[in-house]
């Protein structure tokens, strides 16, 4: 990465699914990445408890003493749904505060393989990037062509004038945790000159939090 400013990342939001995938190359490459981060010194969001890939990640991230933080819905807590989060757990009313606050937290977004709740939160951080709501970087690990389908469809999106060029490439991809990683580092955003002009900021009448509800 010679010649290419490195943005600092202290703290990695994972998305992944809550099951662990047919192929057990999903579970070797969230333990990786999970030691990759704890490695480099990066410290762990997600969703909380100790699932499928999720609990992967934790967990192997928490063995490199680094600190793990998991946002869970109270919803998910009832019965002991999701097991044990590793680490510190915050509790929060809605999956739209989670989110929220996942997005405060971090310096950078990760997908794994995931099912449709991983896919809500990849593309409502793309979405909320495209805003310019944050300029956080974004990628998903693309382990054994699993994301292959989602990029052809994004691609395809460009190609049929519905995404722009510019708002693709927020929008970041690799085949291993330390390339992906990489890439996150060195991501310069590169806003819309229209949606930069959007104020997300209380105005002085009536807002006290942002509104973060607006989707594409």
């Amino acid at each position: 990465m010679e010649g290419v400013s490195v943005r600092k990342i202290k703290k990695i939001c994972v998305f992944c699914g809550a099951n662990s995938g047919k192929d057990v190359a999903f579970v070797n490459a969230a333990f990786h990445l999970g030691e990759v981060l704890g490695k480099r010194k990066i410290d762990l969001v997600y969703g909380g408890g100790k699932l499928g890939l999720m609990g992967c990640v934790s967990t192997a991230i928490a063995q490199h003493e680094r600190q793990v933080l998991g946002i869970i819905p109270s919803a998910f807590t009832v019965n002991n749904l999701v097991g044990e989060t590793c680490g510190k757990e915050i509790k929060v009313a809605t999956m739209q505060e989670r989110l929220v606050m996942m997005m405060e937290l971090s310096d950078a977004f990760i997908a794994l393989p995931g099912g449709f709740g991983t896919l809500e939160e990849l593309f409502q951080m793309i979405s909320w990037a495209q805003l310019s709501i944050h300029n956080k970087p974004i990628g998903v690990l693309n382990i054994n062509g699993f994301f292959n389908g989602l990029l052809s469809f994004v691609d395809h999106a460009v190609k049929q004038e519905f995404i722009t060029p510019r708002a693709r490439k927020i929008l970041i991809s690799a085949t291993t945790a330390d390339e992906l990683v990489d890439k996150l580092q060195a991501f310069r955003f590169e806003s819309d000159p229209a949606l930069s002009k959007l104020k997300w900021s209380p105005s002085s009448s009536q807002k006290e939090k942002l509104d973060l509800t607006l989707r594409l």
